[in-house]
Formats: structure tokens, C-alpha cells, sequence
């Protein structure tokens, strides 16, 4: 594992690695044991799209290893006005140990890692969001204990959220069920991936037959950064699919449910629904913390 670009790249054990290591962490975390296997290194953090909890949980991990994060936003770099993504990748690697990088385009992640000589983490694009579901997994895992037999449920776009859940679930062995309309479908590129599953995978537009028999449900806003002009055709088209009361009624009795934030209330998923499942919600967002520190051990240690 040179860099953590999509979850496609990945086998099953590795992320299976990424998680037990996170979960290592966790526990030195919580009983104050230091852990400073990045002492001396530099991670730089390119954010080309804003976030509260990419940019706090990389910058805190980053400090809780030992090393620095250099925050770099859009208004510091080249990219933008010009410069070759290549040769700033050539710069970047003659200064810094890493890089993280939220963006765009999955071909800017793409380009970094290919012409730089240092570790690339894609802390987000708009074909899939890596980091955040090494989380979910992390937190599906402490609440059910394995994954074995477990069925998890996405309902809403078809985006870089449920790219990665799509992927990941799967190859960590859940059967993984997506509900969506007809014109909000992953890309095909995904549904490729997913047809090796057979009946491990399921795609449908109905909200109540993709929760049937679910442990876990999972949602996301309807309009993500960068899609807020057409927030109003997503709202039509969304309506439906909502995690509530009646959705719940369908999935299994213990289900959890996950929301990687912000979550907008009474549109995705009901106030109800989340504050019931508020202790899983933030539990997820912790585990970013800890997730991505497994990851940048795991590349630049």
C-alpha cells in the first residue's frame, strides 16, 4: 500500500489491517498511551473543497503522532492559477512526507501519486470519499462485533459516499443493498465492481425493499458541496428517501444507523431517527480520527 487513493485499490486485508490498527489507537488514545510513530514528519494538507472534520481530525491526528500538518488551501497553491498538477507534485515531494488532499476531481488524486514520490491520502473527491468509509467501517465493526452475515443499506444519491460503502462493505464481506432514483445511480464503474458479488449486492429504487432485513443504514445529504444550485430538483427527487420511523420499522431491530455529517434533519433522516442514533452518528465521527491516523501510520511511518 503506497497511497490510499480509492478503496478499490485496496484488498480486503489490507483494510482489514487499516482497521485493526485504528482500533489499536483508539485504545493507546483513550488510556494515554503516546504514540508517536510520525515524529518528525511533515503531512501537507490540500483543500481545494472546505471541511470541518477532515481538516481537524488530520491536523489533531497528525499532532497526536508526533508529526506536523501544514494546512495548504487553494488561495496557497498554483494548482489553480496554472501551474501543472505534476509539477507541483515534484515540489511538494522534495518538502513533505505526505500529502492529504480534498478536492474535486478524482484525476487530481490520481496525478498527485503518480508524479510525486511521497504518499497521497485522498481526503475526499467526488467519486468516492476512502477515509470516511474506513471509519464506518471501524464503527460498524465496534458495534456489531464482525461483519459476518451483516446486510448494510444506503439510501440516497448514488455519489462518492456510496461509491465507497459500495466497495468497502463489499469487500469486507456484508451483503450491501442501495436504494436511489433511476437518475442518481453510482457510475458504472462501481456497478461493475459490484456485479462480481452476485446477490451480495443489491440495487433498487424502493427505500422500504433496500432496508429490508437491514443491520445497518446509512444515509447523506441530497446536495453535496458543489451541487447547492440544484438543491431544489434534489429535494423532489429525493422525497421518499428518508431514514424514519417507517423505514426503521423494516430494517432488523438492533440496526444502527450511520450519517457522515452534516446531516440536514426532517430531509435525509429524520430529528427522531438521529438523536436515537446519535451516540453511533459521533462515534463515526470520532473514528475518523482514529482511522485516518491508521492510514497515515500505515504510508508514512
Amino acid at each position: 500500500m503506497k497511497h490510499l487513493l480509492k478503496l478499490l485499490d485496496l484488498s480486503t486485508e489490507e483494510i482489514i489491517d487499516i482497521l485493526n490498527l485504528a482500533d489499536q489507537l483508539k485504545y493507546e488514545l483513550k488510556h494515554g498511551i503516546p504514540h508517536p510513530h510520525l515524529k518528525g514528519k511533515t503531512l501537507g494538507m490540500i483543500f481545494q473543497k472546505a471541511s470541518t472534520r477532515t481538516r481537524v481530525s488530520f491536523e489533531t491526528g497528525m499532532y497526536q503522532l508526533g508529526g506536523y500538518p501544514l494546512f495548504l488551501s487553494s488561495n496557497d497553491l498554483q494548482i489553480g492559477r496554472g501551474e501543472p498538477v505534476q509539477d507541483t507534485a515534484r515540489v511538494l515531494s522534495r518538502y513533505l512526507d505526505g500529502i492529504m488532499i480534498r478536492t474535486f476531481e478524482q484525476s487530481e488524486v490520481e496525478n498527485l501519486a503518480e508524479f510525486g514520490n511521497i504518499p497521497i491520502i485522498n481526503g475526499l473527491t467526488d467519486f468516492c470519499h476512502p477515509c470516511q468509509v474506513l471509519a464506518d467501517l471501524m464503527t460498524i465493526r465496534e458495534f456489531k462485533g464482525s461483519f459476518d452475515g451483516l446486510k448494510m443499506c444506503f439510501i440516497g444519491d448514488g455519489n462518492n459516499m456510496a461509491n465507497s460503502l459500495i466497495v468497502g462493505g463489499l469487500k469486507v464481506g456484508m451483503s450491501v443493498s442501495i436504494a436511489c432514483p433511476d437518475d442518481y445511480q453510482p457510475p458504472k464503474e462501481i456497478l461493475e465492481f459490484a456485479a462480481q458479488y452476485g446477490d451480495k449486492f443489491q440495487m433498487t429504487n424502493s427505500p422500504m425493499e433496500a432496508a429490508k432485513g437491514a443491520d445497518v443504514l446509512y444515509t447523506d445529504v441530497w446536495a453535496s458541496m458543489g451541487q447547492e444550485g440544484e438543491a431544489e430538483k434534489r429535494k423532489k427527487a429525493f422525497a421518499g428517501y428518508q431514514i424514519n420511523d417507517e423505514l426503521m420499522a423494516v430494517a432488523n431491530n438492533e440496526a444502527m444507523v450511520l450519517h457522515c455529517l452534516p446531516a440536514h434533519r426532517e430531509e435525509e433522516i429524520t430529528n427522531k431517527v438521529f438523536e436515537e442514533h446519535a451516540n453511533e452518528i459521533f462515534e463515526e465521527a470520532e473514528n475518523r480520527l482514529h482511522a485516518q491516523k491508521a492510514v497515515m501510520v500505515k504510508l508514512m511511518a
